[in-house]
Order: C-alpha cells, then sequence, then structure tokens
C-alpha cells in the first residue's frame, strides 16, 4: 500500500507540473541555454530506477547521477563501480523516460591516474559529459591531463566549510591557467550555510560555472533537518534546510539573473535534501518557479556579461 501511495503522489505532483509547463517555459530555458535535472541524491531514500521515474513524473527531461546509487531501493554501490549490466540498465531505463544524464557526482578524482581514468572510463560509458568532483590539489595535473584526453569537464563542488572548496577563491585558484573543461559545480545551498552570498559568488566564479546543484534554504534553528547531520561533519555550518525554490533566503532570481548576465549555458540540478520520502510537492514548485522565471528572463534584454 506505501508503494501505491508513494506512487500516486509521483502521479499527481507530475501532472500538476506538466498542468503549469507549456511549451513557451520550455522554450524559454532553450533560449536561455538552461537545462533542470533532477540530482538522483534527491531521491536516495528509493532505487536509482524508481528515481528516473519520479524525474520522468515531473516533466523533466534531465537527470544527473549521484556519487552512489541502490538498485533495490535499499543497499547502495558506488556509481562508477556499477558492473556494465547494471550501468546499461540505469542508462536503457533513463532513454526510456526521455531522459539524458548530464552530469555525476560527486565522485572521487584522486591523483592515481588509472584510478581517475576508471571514473572517466565510467562517464564516457554512460554518455555523461561531466563530472563533479572535490579532487585534492594533488590530482588537478592529473585531473587536467584526462579532462583533455577524454573531452569531459569537471566541475569542483563546495561541501560547506571547513571543506576545502567552501569558498569560490579556492575554486578558482584550482582551475586557474587551467583548461576551460574544468570550473565549478555552484552548490548554492552550501554556500549559504557557510555564510556566502550566492549571488557575489557566482559573481566571482564568472566564466567558470560549469552547473549547479541550486537550492533554497531556510534556517534551522532546531536542527531538526537532515542538515543538521551534516552540521556535525561541518562544525562550522549554519543547520538549514531546503525549500521550495523562491520561498527561501536564497535570493535565486538574483542568482538566474546573474547567470544569465554571464551568458552562462548549462544544468541547474535540483538536489532536495528535505522531506526525503515525500518531496515531490515541493520540488513541483520547485520546477514551477524555475519555468516561470526563465519565462520572464528570456523576455527580457541581456545585459552585458563584464563584470
Amino acid at each position: 500500500m506505501r508503494k501505491l501511495a508513494v506512487l500516486a503522489l509521483a502521479v499527481v505532483a507530475g501532472a500538476s507540473v506538466l498542468a503549469g509547463t507549456d511549451a513557451n517555459s520550455s522554450s524559454a530555458a532553450d533560449k536561455l541555454g538552461w537545462q533542470l535535472a533532477v540530482h538522483a541524491y534527491t531521491f536516495r531514500k528509493f532505487s536509482i530506477f524508481q528515481c528516473i521515474d519520479k524525474t520522468a513524473a515531473l516533466g523533466l527531461k534531465y537527470m544527473s547521477l549521484s556519487g552512489s546509487v541502490s538498485l533495490d531501493g535499499s543497499n547502495s554501490v558506488t556509481t562508477v563501480t556499477l558492473s556494465d549490466q547494471d550501468a546499461q540498465r540505469i542508462k536503457d531505463a533513463a532513454t526510456a523516460k526521455g531522459l539524458k544524464l548530464v552530469n555525476i557526482g560527486v565522485v572521487k578524482l584522486p591523483p592515481d591516474e588509472a584510478e581517475s581514468r576508471k571514473v572517466f572510463d565510467f562517464a564516457r560509458k554512460m554518455g555523461i559529459d561531466t563530472l563533479v568532483a572535490e579532487p585534492e590539489p594533488a590530482a588537478l595535473d592529473t585531473v587536467e591531463k584526462l579532462c583533455k584526453e577524454y573531452n569531459i569537464k569537471v566541475a569542483i563542488h563546495d561541501h560547506p566549510k571547513p571543506s576545502h572548496y567552501w569558498n569560490p577563491d579556492t575554486a578558482l585558484a584550482a582551475v586557474k591557467g587551467r583548461t576551460p573543461l574544468m570550473g565549478a559545480c555552484a552548490d548554492t545551498g552550501h554556500w549559504l550555510r557557510s555564510g556566502l552570498d550566492p549571488v557575489e559568488c557566482l559573481k566571482k566564479l564568472q566564466g567558470r560555472v560549469i552547473c549547479l546543484h541550486f537550492k533554497d534554504l531556510v534556517p534551522d534553528p532546531k536542527g531538526q533537518a537532515d542538515a543538521a547531520s551534516k552540521k556535525k561533519k561541518n562544525p562550522e555550518a549554519k543547520a538549514m534546510h531546503d525549500v521550495p525554490w523562491g520561498t527561501g533566503v536564497g535570493n535565486l532570481k538574483a542568482q538566474m539573473e546573474e547567470l544569465k548576465r554571464q551568458h552562462f549555458h548549462g544544468a541547474f540540478c535540483v538536489e532536495y535534501e528535505y522531506h526525503w520520502e515525500t518531496s515531490m510537492p515541493e520540488i513541483a514548485e520547485c520546477v514551477k518557479f524555475f519555468n516561470a522565471t526563465c519565462a520572464e528572463l528570456a523576455a527580457t534584454p541581456t545585459a552585458s556579461a563584464k563584470p
């Protein structure tokens, strides 16, 4: 019964999004060069195949894989170590639902070239052109070499402080003078947890933003959200939790305006880390906000991309 209830909820939520998603809103995102994807970690309580079904039910065409996936809804495995058979099952399931896999992460890219090469091989096998990672400084030369060889991008992700890349200045320093295939995966919610202004962070990263883990958050003073567990791992980070886009403190419209000014082209990945088992209606609201804002931005002139 519980599985039927979850499925019904997904269908209802998906229908509500589709009702508000017309050709105009879709073409607006296309005009801006933007894709809206669900990051699979959003549905980490479910199997990867249920995640694919839920993403399709939301009316979306893109999805990103997380660093680990569950094939049966219980045990999880590191995604890049999947057997060829299981990887193909995932790829086929996404294709059957009309979904394109846009990136995968957070993955480990160590200085050991042979180990990092395995990750690039997996991405190429899956048709994925972007790896989201937090490579240690000693690995950057290896990462750059493999990016050029495979023509696959690496987007440096920011976990909250005190992680190495919590501040965009560190990501910029890591890619300075390197191939344009290296840049940033802007996790805008983690910037908020680190006490940073996401709009200002995006300005710093102009020309190097490859994709986003897009979030809107509110403070969680009681520490009841899943962010509380993150705070234990990152004691300097603020306790906050996800809310539907446009209803929190992230100033998401201003972030999207800034990305338009920069002529950013790429994926906004929904990584919703709250109400894990019942988040579909809230994610549907995020989709509506994104589509409405895209329609508004696409109808207005683009400002100069100069900082």
